[in-house]
């Protein structure tokens, strides 16, 4: 498990890249959405590996997504943010009542990240939809919910950030990676 892999994680819309986005300018480490970015990619190239079109095949993208975002975080000396990680897909899958595949779980049990995970909560005053995030709001809320259990599942302690202006995350965060190096 590397500490230095700082997860943020929860359901579309919460504010995690703005808060991601501050962070690296603050010059920490980031990976990018696997989710937003296989369905951007899918989109440009008429590709089917889309959530509304083959919700399994969009899952293996993300998970070798996440699992070369995972490789290339090892080559940094300091933290790094992860907009989301492996236990997303988990999610993901659950959400959707499909199976997880073995594969999927060896790979959330051997790629670990810091063991405190930081969750977005649902917040529906600033969720809003895109080209990339079609889901309503419920279901938004609900991939929330099912998020937060694959983490759990895989035994990592999830710490909710608080609904506010970014600086405030900013801070938030700061502090909660201040305290966890003085542990």
């Amino acid at each position: 498990m590397s500490q230095r892999f700082v997860v943020i994680t929860g359901g579309p819309g919460a504010g995690k890249t703005t808060l991601i986005d501050r962070l690296a300018a603050a010059g920490f480490a980031r990976s990018a959405e696997a989710g937003r970015g296989v369905i951007t990619d899918q989109i440009a190239i008429g590709g089917r590996a889309l959530p509304w079109a083959d919700p399994e095949l969009f899952a293996e993208l993300m998970l070798s997504w996440e699992l070369r975002s995972y490789h290339q975080a090892c080559e940094e000396t300091g933290t790094v943010i992860f907009d989301r990680g492996l236990p997303d897909i988990i999610g993901y899958l659950r959400l959707n009542g499909l199976p997880v595949p073995e594969h999927v779980h060896t790979a959330a049990k051997a790629f670990r990240y810091r063991a405190r995970v930081l969750l977005a909560p649902f917040w529906p005053e600033i969720y809003d939809q895109d080209s990339e995030r079609t889901q309503s709001a419920a279901e938004a809320e609900r991939t929330c919910q099912h998020v937060a259990t694959a983490y759990a599942d895989y035994g990592y302690e999830l710490v909710r950030l608080p609904r506010g202006p970014v600086e405030e995350r900013v801070g938030f965060v700061l502090d909660e990676l201040a305290d966890q190096r003085s542990r």
